[in-house]
C-alpha cells in the first residue's frame, strides 16, 4: 500500500509514524506547506539582496567563523562547502529505517517555513524517501548541540551529487543515481546547507525508533512476565487495584491492570498456593515495570515536541521581518530524554533476568534448569548466563552522556549535549532488552510446560503461538538458536496501536 502521507502544519504521533513506517506511505507536501515553503525562500531573497550586514550562515562564515562576511556571489559555494566540509562521519553505518526517519523529521521541521530552503530542495529529499533512496550516513560525528552536524551533512551530500546511497540494496555513488533518475544536482542556495545540517534529526529519528521499540517491549514486558508467574505458580494478589490505588503512579495502575486481565479464567493462578509471597521480581512488575513506562511516556512527550519543531538556526520570521540567531538546535532535552529512557530499559531487562534466573534455580517443584535429567542435560543452566551478561552490558550502556560536555569550533560552542552518543548507545539497550525479554519467554513457556494446569486463554494461545518457532527443551540442543527465534518473534508479534500508545 502506498497511500500519500501529506505533511502539514498537524504534528505527527507515534501512531502515525508507526502507520507510516508499517505500510510504506508515501510522502507529499501540502499546498499550506509549499506556500509556507516558497513565502520563506521569497522572502531571503529579497532581504538579502536589500541589506549589507551579516546574518550568520546566510552571508557569514559559521562557528568560529562567524564574523567572516562572505561575498554575495560566493554564497552557493558557502552552502556546499558548508555541506562537504561537515560530512566527517565515522564508525558503522547507520540503519535505512533511520536515515529514513531522518529525512521525514527533516522534511518536517522544514515545512514551517522558517527555515529559508527553497522547495526544490525539500521535494528532492521527499524523492529520496519515496523511492526508498537512502543516503550513507555514520554513527559517529555529532556533538548533539549545533545541530547533528556531520550525520546530517552525509544525508545532504546526495542533494548536491556527491557522497553515496543504497538503492535496490546497493550501495552506488551519487552520481550514479542521479543518471538512473536524469536528475540535477540541486543548486543550494543561502541559508540552505545550513538549513539542512543544523537541527536534530540524528537525536530524533534515534530516539523515536527507540521508543516505537520501547512502547512495544514495555507491553511485552507485561505479558512474558505473566507467562513467568504462571511458570513460577505465582500469586495474583499484588496485582489487586486496591494496592496500586492506595500509590497510584500512572504506570504502575496500568501494568497491574494488564497483568491481572491476562490472567483471567486463569486454572492455574487461582489453585490454592503453599507460599505467601512471591520473590520481587515477580511480585513488584506493576512497581517496577509501572515505572519504566511513565518514563517511556515522559520521554515519548518530549520527542514528539521536538520532531514538530523547527530546529535549525537562524530562524526566519516573515510576517515579523526577523532573521534571528538562536539555539534551537541544542540537543539538551534530547540527551536527557535518552539517558532517561536507557536507565529505564535497562531496569526493565534488570527485573526480567531475575524472574528468569529463579525459574532455573529449581524452585516451587521445577527442575534445576528446566529439564529432565538435570547434569546429563544442562537446559537453561546457559541462557540465563547470556541474560545476565547482555543485562551487564546494559547497565553499562545506561551510564549518562548527558553529563559529558566539551568545547568545540574554537570555544564558540563551548556546551555541548553529547546527544547523539546518548541516541546510539540507547538503540543498543533497546536491541539488547529485546533479547533479554526473548530469554525470559523462552524459560517461562518452558517452566509453563511443567504445570498441572492450564494458565488463561491468553496467556496460553502466546505460548502455544511461541512454541511453533521455539519448541519445548526435551534434552540439550544449540540454543543460541532458540534464543535468535526468541527474539524474531518478539519482533514478529503485532500489538495493536492503542495498546501501544493509548
Amino acid at each position: 500500500m502506498n497511500a500519500f502521507h501529506y505533511i502539514d502544519s498537524l504534528p505527527l504521533d507515534l501512531s502515525k509514524i508507526q502507520e507510516i513506517i508499517s505500510l510504506n506511505t508515501k510522502l507529499a507536501l501540502s499546498d499550506a506547506s509549499i506556500q509556507r515553503i516558497e513565502k520563506c525562500r521569497s522572502y531571503l531573497d529579497v532581504k538579502t539582496k536589500s541589506i549589507s550586514e551579516p546574518i550568520y550562515g546566510i552571508n557569514t562564515g559559521f562557528g568560529a567563523l562567524y564574523n567572516v562576511k562572505i561575498n554575495d556571489h560566493n554564497l552557493q559555494k558557502l552552502q556546499e562547502n558548508l555541506v562537504m566540509s561537515h560530512a566527517c562521519g565515522a564508525g558503522d553505518e547507520v540503519s535505512s529505517e533511520i536515515v529514513k526517519l531522518m529525512i521525514l523529521f527533516k522534511v518536517k521541521s522544514l515545512s514551517y517555513g522558517n527555515s529559508g530552503v527553497q522547495l526544490a530542495t525539500v521535494k528532492r529529499l521527499i524523492d529520496f524517501y519515496n523511492n526508498n533512496i537512502i543516503p550513507v550516513v555514520y554513527e559517529q560525528g555529532s556533538l548533539g548541540a549545533s545541530g547533528d552536524l556531520s550525520p546530517l551533512a552525509h544525508m545532504s551530500l546526495p542533494l548536491i551529487g556527491l557522497g553515496e546511497v543504497y538503492y535496490k540494496g546497493e550501495k552506488i555513488a551519487t552520481e550514479k543515481l542521479l543518471k538512473i533518475f536524469n536528475w540535477d544536482k540541486i543548486n543550494l542556495q543561502s541559508k540552505e546547507g545550513l538549513a539542512l545540517l543544523n537541527g536534530t534529526q540524528f537525536m530524533s529519528s534515534y530516539g523515536i525508533y527507540c521508543l516505537l521499540k520501547s512502547h512495544k517491549l514495555s507491553y511485552l514486558a507485561d505479558v512474558i512476565g505473566a507467562v513467568s508467574l504462571e511458570g513460577f505458580d505465582g500469586r495474583v494478589e499484588p496485582f489487586n487495584e486496591l494496592i496500586h490505588l492506595a500509590r497510584p503512579h500512572n504506570g504502575q495502575i496500568k501494568t497491574a491492570q494488564r497483568i491481572k486481565n491476562l490472567l483471567e479464567d486463569s486454572v492455574l493462578i487461582s489453585q490454592e498456593k503453599q507460599h505467601v509471597q512471591d520473590p520481587y521480581s515477580f511480585r513488584c512488575m506493576p512497581q517496577v515495570h509501572g515505572a519504566t513506562k511513565d518514563t517511556i511516556r515522559f520521554v515519548t512527550k518530549t520527542f514528539l515536541t521536538e520532531i514538530n519543531s523547527v530546529t535549525d538556526n537562524p530562524n526566519i520570521f516573515v510576517d515579523e521581518d526577523e532573521i534571528i540567531s538562536g539555539g534551537n538546535f541544542h540537543g539538551q532535552p534530547l540527551a536527557l530524554g535518552l539517558d532517561f529512557l536507557a536507565i529505564a530499559l535497562s531496569e526493565l531487562g534488570n527485573i526480567s533476568e531475575r524472574r528468569t534466573y529463579q525459574l532455573v534455580s529449581g524452585h516451587r517443584h521445577l527442575p534445576p534448569f528446566l529439564v529432565a535429567n538435570p547434569g546429563l542435560n544442562s537446559g537453561f543452566m546457559i541462557p540465563q548466563y547470556t541474560a545476565a551478561s547482555i543485562v551487564s552490558q546494559n547497565k553499562q550502556y545506561a551510564t549518562p552522556a548527558s553529563v559529558d560536555s566539551i568545547e568545540s569550533s574554537n570555544g564558540q560552542e563551548d556546551h555541548v549535549s553529547m546527544g547523539a552518543n546518548a541516541a546510539t548507545k540507547c538503540k543498543k539497550v533497546v536491541d539488547n532488552l529485546q533479547t533479554i525479554l526473548g530469554i525470559e519467554l523462552f524459560t517461562g513457556s518452558q517452566a509453563l510446560s511443567f504445570a498441572n494446569a492450564k494458565s488463561s486463554p491468553f496467556i496460553e494461545s502466546i505460548v502455544n503461538s511461541f512454541r511453533i518457532d521455539v519448541p519445548i527443551v526435551k534434552e540439550d540442543r544449540v540454543l543460541h538458536y532458540d534464543i535468535k527465534n526468541a527474539s524474531n518473534f518478539i519482533t514478529s508479534l503485532a500489538v495493536d496501536s492503542d495498546e501501544l500508545f493509548g
